[in-house]
């Protein structure tokens, strides 16, 4: 099983450009949250996948759990709280890019508690965006990472920068760093590297998305190879990033490289099948609006 840690919550997702002498577009709800759309993406896939997170026990929250049902994805560490969810404000740019505003104080997810251990099979936990940023529960899924990492666990992580919710940038950045030796392998977009001071070392291996110019790893062991990306017409990149984590997890566990060790004696041959597939993977999930992340008979 691979667990997916992090927040649920909700895309408030432009319908249309606003209507003539309307001040603002429509716009409609969307589930979502990094985390969360790597989980269902990795169950559409057809991969075990469990979900750990504290989620509403309002009416999105239960819209949450049953998207997470639907793609097959247990939810044994989902905790509930009488607390809001999350919201995030979409805005979509001319070329599909997404912006964010976050409705975050006194959310149910920032409540999240550090969990007992997760099931023996567990072969890899992935960890990411507002998750590891708001408190009190940034701490405790921190707390988690280490502890699945010592496990000797394959870790991803996406730290998916959302620049207006942290208050410290520098804080920020030394607490990221500190978690890097604990990482198996790191995912970060062009736009994430440029605001963490570069594409960092320590991970095992080093996922770059770059938009139109495709996806690059580069392992500890000194593999470089690089893929194009799937030529698409861009409805917005909503969970693209997101849906990358899980192609890559996915098409590591198929060749046996989903640890540490896995990913270190894999091939250039093998990481470019693995891009590859990441790559065809998001390029589906910008033809659509919002975070729909493909099923495993789409990518063949």
């Amino acid at each position: 099983m691979i667990v997916v840690a992090g927040e649920a919550l909700i895309d408030l997702v432009p319908l249309a450009p606003p209507e003539a002498g309307a001040p603002l577009p429509a716009l409609a709800p969307r589930l979502g949250g990094g985390p969360y759309n790597t989980a269902i993406a990795l169950g559409r896939l057809g991969e075990p996948t469990g979900f750990c997170s504290r989620i509403s026990a309002d009416a999105f929250g239960d819209a949450l759990l049953a998207g997470l049902a639907a793609a097959g994805v247990d939810t044994a560490y989902v905790a509930r709280g009488p607390e809001p969810t999350t919201l995030a404000v979409a805005s979509v740019g001319p070329d599909g890019s997404a912006g964010y505003s976050f409705y975050a104080g006194g959310t149910a997810d920032r409540l999240f508690e550090l969990p007992p251990p997760l099931p023996p099979g567990t072969r890899a936990v992935a960890f990411g965006t507002c998750s590891l940023v708001l408190e009190p529960g940034a701490s405790a899924y921190e707390a988690l990472l280490l502890r699945e990492s010592r496990a000797g666990r394959c870790v991803l992580l996406d730290p998916n920068v959302r620049p207006p919710l942290i208050p410290d940038a520098d804080a920020y950045r030394e607490r990221f760093r500190s978690w890097l030796p604990y990482v198996s392998l790191l995912k970060l977009s062009e736009e994430d590297a440029a605001w963490l001071g570069g594409v960092p070392e320590g991970p095992g291996a080093v996922v770059l998305t770059r938009g139109a110019a495709g996806l690059t790893v580069r392992t500890r062991g000194g593999v470089l190879v690089s893929v194009p990306a799937v030529p698409v017409v861009v409805a917005d990149t909503i969970g693209a990033g997101d849906t990358v984590n899980a192609a890559l997890l996915h098409g590591l566990a198929a060749r046996g490289a989903l640890s540490p060790a896995g990913m270190a004696a894999l091939d250039p041959d093998g990481w470019r099948e693995v891009l590859t597939l990441a790559a065809r993977a998001a390029a589906l999930t910008c033809s659509r609006p919002g975070a729909e992340p493909p099923y495993a008979a789409e990518l063949g």
